[in-house]
């Protein structure tokens, strides 16, 4: 996971979709039943598209956590879930696979 985060962070993304150089739409949004750990009542959990401006393609999926203030929880930035970099290679995290470090020595 850590790959495409470097990846999103070096693209400047969310700086970028900020900025108004990428197109934001808001895929999903509800407050869960349940209160998430750390963040107040009513924060809401989000998908968020990152858009090309000018062909409308998807280059970037996120997760977020979005306060009632307006505030981003969490980490205060968005996790990338999907990554379409300058290059045409699409970057994801498998849902199914458990969190593993690319850095650390295999397990015997």
């Amino acid at each position: 996971m850590r790959d495409i985060r470097n990846r999103f962070n070096r693209g400047r993304f969310w700086e970028r979709a900020q900025a108004g150089e990428l197109g934001v739409r808001v895929r999903d949004s509800y407050v869960p039943r349940r209160r998430i750990k750390g963040e107040p009542s009513r924060t809401k959990t989000q998908m968020v598209e990152y858009l090309d401006p000018v062909t409308g393609r998807l280059v970037a999926l996120v997760h977020q956590y979005r306060r009632p203030d307006g505030s981003l929880g969490g980490s205060g930035r968005p996790d990338p879930k999907e990554l379409l970099d300058d290059d045409g290679c699409l970057y994801y995290i498998d849902p199914t696979m458990p969190d593993i470090d690319p850095n650390s020595p295999p397990s015997t």
